[in-house]
């Protein structure tokens, strides 16, 4: 077993006034040549939007990408003609493909909103650009992991799909509880982000907002030390 620490307070940060975003990866004027990636996850953003704030119309292309509001919702539109809003409780997902243009901004005029915003390496190149969205009850579900998205050829109920072996799976947890999370592939890592609360890894104490991740082994066990929301990301390592 192989595995890297990052501690929230080590992640790269970034205040706009509008948008304050911390990156657990190398992104935009963050550059960090030890967190480039973890396997196909690119990209994994902390950003706190102001009210009515967002990111103008942008482009994107070979790239899946994932978004999980924690507080507050989003406004979506883009050049597939969606026009929606992702509220908590939603994951949204999208394959940019040969290329699509969106905007994203805060819905709300009075209240910030939080979000996680992934990326991971496609599968494969240049497919036709896709968007879905969909609201998961883990309330209804606490105590275990909910897989939230995973590969259009894995045909798990309720799972959104992605253009790439990756399982993203999201659960709410009460204190002193055990995930016994078995990976689906040999040459498969997990990143192991605690959204809220504290929990213990292979005799690695986690707090809100750290992160671990764990390669070259066939499972790994996650015990709650609080209660606790945690995002546990599968991805191929090469």
């Amino acid at each position: 077993m192989k595995k890297v620490h990052h501690p929230s307070q080590t992640r790269g940060k970034a205040d706009f006034g509008w948008l304050k975003a911390n990156y657990s990866f190398s992104f935009a004027s963050y550059f960090n040549p030890e967190r480039v990636q973890f396997g196909m996850l690119r990209v994994l953003n902390d950003d706190t939007i102001g009210p009515g704030q967002g990111f103008g119309t942008h482009p994107h292309d070979n790239m899946e990408i994932v978004t999980i509001p924690l507080s507050g919702s989003l406004a979506h539109k883009d050049s597939m003609n969606h026009e929606e809003v992702i509220h908590s409780g939603e994951i949204q997902v999208m394959s940019a493909g040969t290329g699509v243009t969106h905007s994203e901004y805060n819905a709300s005029q009075t209240e910030a909103t939080n979000l996680l915003q992934l990326w991971v390496f496609p599968e494969r190149k240049n497919v036709e650009p896709r968007y879905d969205q969909k609201a998961f009850d883990f309330k209804s579900r606490k105590n275990e992991l909910v897989t939230v998205v995973s590969p259009k050829d894995a045909d798990l109920n309720g799972a959104l799909w992605l253009n790439q072996q990756t399982y993203f799976n999201l659960g709410e947890f009460d204190n002193n509880q055990t995930i016994d999370y078995k990976l689906h592939k040999k040459n498969h890592g997990v990143y192991i982000f605690v959204i809220k609360g504290s929990a213990i890894c292979d005799d690695t104490a986690l707090k809100t907002k750290d992160a671990l991740g764990i390669w070259e082994t066939e499972s790994v066990f996650i015990t709650t030390t609080s209660e606790a929301k945690i995002l546990v990301i599968e991805v191929p390592m090469n």
